[in-house]
């Protein structure tokens, strides 16, 4: 879940909206600040929705860059971790959404996932080849229904944190994410117990 902060981890140094406020004013000393503190939580969230890639740190550089140019445009300084959040999956979102077009026109092939970055050394076999299947079967789901099914089951935010996210309905986010959940087969307790 993406929780803004209110200082750094160990509570010395200035917080997030005092950075903000020093990069608004062309710091850029509080902009490197904002990365260092940052970047992993924007790394770990683009490595979620995009799986192993190439264009990863392309994504987080991207949504950085795009985050630090608009920073006017952030109403609450001391939001700046889910602010930067949700470009970082508004930047995935299209990244996704380009990719599968070129690969329909056969401009791009898909290359299966990497699952060597997300195992457990110590896995088994079955749980490696559940994996692989789950993963092979997430890469083919359009980014309409990808990115709100890995926010809600991978990210573990709430219905309304992805609706936000997404900039779409609570009503679309629930519909995506049960047509997701219906495409790949997945029938959890959750929706049983509706």
């Amino acid at each position: 879940m993406l929780a803004a902060n209110t200082s750094t981890r160990s509570g010395a140094g200035p917080s997030d909206a005092a950075l903000v406020v020093s990069a608004r004013a062309g710091e850029d000393w509080a902009k490197e600040a904002l990365f260092r503190r940052h970047a992993r939580m924007a790394n770990g969230l683009a490595f979620r929705l995009m799986g192993q890639d190439d264009d990863v740190d392309d994504l987080v550089q991207e949504s950085f860059t795009h985050a630090l140019a608009s920073l006017h445009k952030l109403e609450n300084p001391q939001a700046f971790s889910a602010w930067l959040g949700g470009i970082v999956v508004r930047t995935a979102y299209r990244l996704l959404r380009r990719r599968r077009l070129l690969a329909r026109f056969g401009l791009r092939s898909t290359d299966p996932v990497d699952l060597e970055w997300v195992q457990s050394s110590g896995a088994p076999p079955d749980v490696m080849a559940a994996l692989e299947e789950i993963y092979a079967r997430i890469e083919t789901l359009p980014p309409k229904l990808r990115v709100p099914l890995v926010l809600r089951r991978v990210e573990g935010m709430s219905l309304d944190e992805v609706a936000k996210l997404t900039s779409t309905s609570l009503a679309t986010v629930k519909r995506r994410i049960r047509e997701a959940e219906d495409t790949l087969g997945i029938h959890n307790e959750e929706r049983r117990g509706r």
